[in-house]
């Protein structure tokens, strides 16, 4: 299946739900007890595409101003979850050293990329900016880190959940009842084709992180650059 048919059909089911008026509560992002931290590679959108989804959600939040918004320092595309967010990991777990020294291995191989974010899709629990690939080299980066991590013993829990293919970005998620759900979806069916542009990954980033990867809490172990 292709990026775009996955996108589509993620929106098709969520739309059908939010006209329903059904919206999927995050029950943590507001609770100061949530302690679920792992491990991540991530690359962040360039300042330019940053503007346009600021300007997205400063629509959105005319609308849905009860809703969680995500900050430009806490935007980016998940490379590869290294360590899935779990209750009670610390990084006193691991140590962090064994890994960036593998990704390094790994990534001075690795081309920079490009990435253009088109459009917006949903899931129950969120709003997400659609991210395309324009090429294979995110692809063989994720093939190589999967590979290199199978042949170690290094603590991880890389595809666990589900195999990583989409470079989406996660904008909003719902934790509260939507006061105005015809306006909001309303607003989303407008940005569903929007161009946020194209950037190129020349950075990546291995963070020690919560669930939604708040500044305030994200701890950089690593920095990675593609040639």
């Amino acid at each position: 299946m292709d990026l775009q048919t996955h996108y589509n059909r993620l929106w098709e089911k969520s739309r059908a739900g939010f006209e329903a008026g059904s919206f999927k509560l995050d029950p943590w992002i507001d609770n100061p007890a949530d302690d679920r931290l792992g491990i991540t590679l991530l690359a962040r959108p360039s300042r330019e595409v940053k503007e346009r989804i600021r300007a997205f959600l400063g629509e959105l939040q005319q609308v849905a101003p009860e809703q969680y918004f995500y900050p430009d320092t806490d935007l980016h595309i998940t490379v590869l979850s290294i360590i899935s967010c779990t209750s009670g990991f610390t990084l006193g777990s691991v140590n962090a050293a064994d890994y960036v020294q593998l990704l390094e291995s790994i990534t001075r191989h690795a081309s920079p990329f490009k990435v253009e974010f088109n459009g917006i899709t949903a899931s129950p629990e969120a709003v997400m900016i659609q991210g395309f690939p324009l090429d294979n080299s995110l692809q063989m980066l994720r093939e190589s880190i999967r590979a290199a991590f199978s042949a170690t013993s290094l603590l991880q829990s890389l595809d666990q959940r589900y195999t990583l293919k989409t470079a989406h970005a996660t904008v909003l998620r719902f934790r509260a009842p939507v006061q105005q759900p015809e306006q909001l979806l309303s607003l989303l069916e407008k940005y569903r084709t929007y161009d946020f542009g194209t950037f190129e990954v020349e950075v990546l980033e291995l963070v020690y992180n919560d669930w939604y990867q708040r500044e305030e809490k994200v701890q950089v172990l690593g920095r990675f650059g593609l040639s």
